[in-house]
């Protein structure tokens, strides 16, 4: 984890791919930010029982967790991200819902965008409510319009469905999720 008292840089990206946030992979900075963004994906992995990043070998495809959980709330089915394994006894569906909006928030491209940990641990613990997060509009092209209630103001963001081409840290639909502040 980032330490606060110093000014962390790397000459060499070492990490899990997934868990690193797009902009460690172009400055080779970690801060907290990146931090929330790794817990963002290990949220998602959790709840969805899958990888960050899968590589399909037959079809040279690669699965991004964060795109495809992103996908699936645009669409309005983001509980089909629930891994069958959990079956549906013992666990509350609303929590497990605001598990996957909360690692999907954790994942913004926008570090600014994130939550603190702070706020994160509130979520979890039931202390505060997560706002309400709705796209505002999905715009052709390459950028997405997204926001919602709460202090969440809409704002334009590239996405690349390429985002891991030759692991440049170039943003991704996914990683285009929400807006916000701290």
């Amino acid at each position: 984890l980032y330490d606060h008292g110093s000014d962390p840089q790397t000459t060499h990206v070492v990490g899990t791919l997934g868990y690193l946030a797009p902009e460690h992979s172009r400055t080779g900075r970690a801060t907290t930010a990146t931090d929330v963004y790794a817990f963002g994906a290990f949220l998602l992995e959790v709840v969805s029982g899958r990888r960050p990043i899968e590589l399909h070998s037959e079809n040279d495809d690669t699965f991004l967790l964060v795109e495809w959980v992103f996908g699936l709330w645009l669409r309005g089915n983001i509980m089909e991200a629930k891994d069958p394994n959990l079956g549906s006894d013992g666990y509350d569906l609303e929590e497990v819902e605001m598990v996957l909006k909360l690692g999907l928030l954790c994942s913004h491209s926008d570090p600014r965008a994130r939550p603190s940990m702070r706020q994160v641990l509130q979520y979890l613990r039931g202390d505060m409510s997560l706002p309400e997060l709705t796209p505002l509009d999905l715009s052709t092209g390459s950028s997405m319009t997204l926001g919602g209630r709460d202090g969440f103001s809409g704002i334009a963001m590239p996405y690349s469905s390429s985002v891991f081409n030759g692991f440049t840290g170039g943003s991704s639909i996914a990683d285009s999720l929400l807006s916000g502040g701290r």
